[in-house]
């Protein structure tokens, strides 16, 4: 689900962005705003840093985002009809990803929609709302911070930089803030003598959906989330989302997803999980003291180092699913571990045998939680090469070195190509 400029100017709700969607703007001849830029051509994929392109797209991105449409033809700013592009070939748009990401500091995610048939092709260019302005452009030794003015694009003054970074470092607190908050709640759920993964993210820009997600939108989340999870992780192991109530209950301003493992026997595969309506998720799962290593079970403050992968893969494939749904794409992450003291929480592994392994194992007094930032619209490669590092990051301080459910992508789509 969508929610851009040209939804907003065409009176439209949140929706996927369609051919439908042009020709109602070419045939309400809405103008060009701060927001909202028309383009008859595809810029070039050759040398495209050079070009206007990155300009375009930083000068939206420090204006709150837009959507740039190529394909559209206008005078004096107006739309006044279709013009083909031809199509967007796969080559043509990791360079147009790549340029955003390399030439423009810092990088800029944006959404690229190729609609309409053979003939006439546009293209769609969603710049999202960013709070990491300003967003510079570097020419040779100097630089510059654009910034859309209405129709134009102009330059910020040194003041305008000034407060964007001001601006910036506010939003960084404010963030910090919200995820400790939500942390720290989470936590609050643990009933349990084992160790336990905690796992928050917060939107670092709220999503956009109107209304509530109904119930059972909610436990479609879960569904789907699971299912990616799937394809993120193996199945040997024990998967969070498994151990939930398929029947989320309403919460403040969230869905929440009981536990469903309550009897004495299934107590150490215990999970929780909220969805808010602001894009925000957490998770609460027992990974302590789990079944299943040498056909026995691991001591309470002891965790399977599969645990972790496969609670961190459900978690960032609920996040991902999630802000689907809502719309927002970049993301602040938290993972930690809780347990009873005074045992030290021990990491382990197991051996060429399958035998549970300790004898690289580091005993922690204290577990640092793991914080990072994620892009929930990235392509599925370079998602799952994040989804990789937190990981890495949430079993090394244990001693461990070996991920053992989760595949590394052989290529990150957003390594720029030669030509850039």
């Amino acid at each position: 689900m969508q929610f851009t400029s040209l939804h907003r100017l065409l009176g439209r709700g949140p929706s996927p962005i369609t051919d439908e969607l042009v020709d109602a703007a070419v045939e309400q001849q809405l103008a060009e705003t701060d927001d909202l830029d028309w383009k008859s051509e595809l810029p070039p994929f050759k040398a495209l840093a050079t070009t206007d392109f990155p300009k375009d797209v930083a000068a939206m991105a420090n204006s709150g985002g837009g959507v740039i449409v190529y394909g559209v033809e206008e005078q004096d700013k107006v739309a006044v009809g279709r013009k083909n592009v031809g199509d967007l070939t796969e080559h043509h748009e990791r360079t147009l990803r790549a340029a955003a990401y390399s030439a423009i500091t810092p990088p800029v995610f944006i959404g690229l929609y190729a609609v309409g048939t053979a003939g006439n092709r546009a293209v769609v260019l969603v710049v999202p709302p960013s709070v990491d302005g300003p967003h510079l452009i570097f020419r040779d030794k100097f630089f510059g911070a654009p910034l859309r003015n209405d129709a134009d694009t102009e330059w910020m003054k040194e003041r305008q930089i000034e407060a964007a970074y001001r601006a910036r470092l506010d939003e960084r607190r404010r963030s910090g803030a919200a995820l400790a908050r939500l942390y720290d709640e989470t936590t609050g759920w643990i009933d349990s003598s084992r160790a336990v993964l905690v796992a928050v993210a917060c939107p670092r820009i709220p999503g956009v959906k109107s209304g509530r997600v109904d119930k059972t939108a909610a436990r479609a989340i879960l569904r789907n989330a699971r299912n990616l999870a799937g394809e993120f992780s193996s199945d040997n192991g024990v998967h969070p989302l498994d151990n939930v109530a398929n029947n989320p209950r309403p919460g403040l301003r969230r869905w929440v997803a009981l536990n469903a493992a309550t009897t004495d026997k299934s107590a150490w595969r215990a999970a929780w999980i909220s969805i808010h309506t602001d894009g925000a998720v957490s998770m609460a799962a027992t990974v302590g003291g789990h079944r299943g290593v040498s056909g026995g079970m691991v001591r309470d403050s002891q965790v399977d180092s599969a645990a972790i992968e496969l609670a961190v893969a459900d978690f960032l494939a609920l996040i991902r699913t999630w802000s689907r749904e809502l719309g927002p794409a970049e993301y602040d992450v938290r993972v930690g571990i809780e347990w009873a003291p005074p045992k030290p929480l021990l990491i382990v592994t197991v051996d060429q045998s399958g035998h549970l392994y300790d004898g690289t194992s580091v005993p922690l007094k204290n577990y640092v939680p793991v914080d990072a930032s994620l892009d929930a619209a990235s392509s599925d490669d370079v998602y799952r090469r994040r989804l990789y590092e937190i990981v890495e990051d949430c079993i090394n301080q244990g001693g461990i070195s070996t991920i053992r459910t989760i595949e590394l992508p052989e290529e990150d789509e957003q390594t720029p190509p030669d030509h850039l």
